[in-house]
């Protein structure tokens, strides 16, 4: 198996990490994200116009630059190095995603819209009863003439605040636990009886608690086929999960080169506390657990074309060591910084927060351990 990048891809990496680097500093992110808005528009413009950030992943099919996962991996790591909060994972990952496995026959419509950064996008998958079963949905759609009429309640929809449109999985036919039945919708976010409760996240981004009452959405809004969407949504939360654990990779490298720049400056006893042999020891457990959460990352991205179970079993135990690896980074990270890792002007304690929320991010540790364990006894 081929580890090596493509020139090509070398230059994507080079390219996202110059621009973060001009424009993404961490003073201006932490104005941003204390900002009314959130995010910046004029950034998301960048990505699409003057990076190609927006279409580099998707296929050329779609009116993309041919990329695939390899490419959105990449992006993210360094999207997770500048905390970056523009909603890049639910529009291009998932959305594009979602429309370039549905056969949808929009698809290309909407994904030249995302690509040009007119549309934005946002997942309304959880529900409060749910915790990691995708198939458990509440939310109706019922046929009415030519539309569905969604009923609902939609948790935790991270971006929808910035979202032009919602992706929405609903319940077309069977009971709330049935893998039948599930069905894809696009839903325009000022679609009359969309109730929207917008709230931070303690990692700086953007969510809503989503309600529908009544929702006429046009039948040709369904993606895909009717009452057939599960492997659809387990596939494209699965290239999620793997992206998010690329971007908790990059979280994990500035977490670790942060820490080790403080313990060579920092003194006690009149040394550096970088030469503390139990900090030592403790720095290099932090660059292992990094350094096996890109390998981890890697395999399963190469893996997301393999067979669903090989797929499932490889982003489970990717996302579950990663997690527990972002967890020990982090916490060893504050620890080492002292009170101070925990201050709103430090860029650790920031790092350290979003890396917490990644490991609950379609399913935390333990979550996933047991899908392994249950794909193990399957296979």
């Amino acid at each position: 198996m081929d580890f090596n990048f493509t020139e090509e891809q070398t230059l994507l990496r080079e390219q996202v990490s110059r621009f973060l680097a001009d424009r993404y500093d961490f003073e201006t992110r932490r104005r941003v994200v204390a900002s009314p808005e959130g995010w910046r528009p004029e950034i998301w413009q960048a990505f699409a116009g003057e990076l190609g950030l927006l279409g580099a992943a998707l296929p050329e099919s779609l009116g993309g630059f041919g990329g695939g996962p390899v490419e959105t991996m990449i992006i993210m790591e360094e999207f997770g190095k500048a905390l970056v909060v523009e909603p890049y994972l639910g529009t291009v990952v998932i959305g594009g995603g979602l429309l370039k496995h549905s056969g949808w026959p929009q698809a290309r419509d909407l994904a030249e819209r995302i690509i040009s950064g007119e549309a934005r996008l946002a997942f309304a998958y959880a529900e409060h009863k749910a915790r990691y079963t995708w198939r458990h949905v509440e939310t109706t759609a019922r046929r009415r003439g030519g539309a569905y009429v969604l009923t609902g309640h939609k948790a935790v929809v991270i971006g929808a605040p910035w979202a032009t449109h919602l992706i929405v999985t609903a319940r077309t036919d069977g009971d709330v636990d049935s893998p039948e039945g599930l069905s894809l919708f696009l839903v325009e976010k000022g679609a009359r009886g969309l109730h929207a409760t917008d709230f931070p996240t303690v990692d700086g981004l953007r969510a809503s608690e989503i309600r529908f009452d009544g929702v006429e959405v046009p039948a040709e809004n369904l993606i895909g086929a009717e009452g057939a969407a599960l492997p659809l949504i387990e596939q494209v939360i699965d290239e999620a999960t793997a992206a998010v654990c690329a971007e908790a990779v990059g979280c994990m490298r500035r977490l670790h080169e942060g820490t080790l720049d403080y313990a060579r400056q920092r003194r006690q006893f009149g040394v550096p506390i970088a030469s503390f042999q139990v900090l030592q020891h403790r720095m290099v457990d932090m660059f292992m657990a990094l350094e096996q959460s890109v390998s981890m990352t890697y395999l399963a991205t190469l893996k997301l074309g393999a067979p669903p179970q090989e797929r499932a079993r490889a982003v489970s135990a990717a996302k579950a060591y990663v997690g527990r690896s972002a967890t020990f980074v982090g916490q060893n990270a504050i620890q080492i910084h002292g009170g101070m890792g925990m201050t709103d002007e430090l860029a650790i304690g920031h790092y350290f927060k979003r890396a917490t929320m990644i490991e609950g991010l379609f399913g935390t540790t333990d979550h996933h351990l047991s899908r392994v364990e249950t794909l193990a006894d399957a296979a």
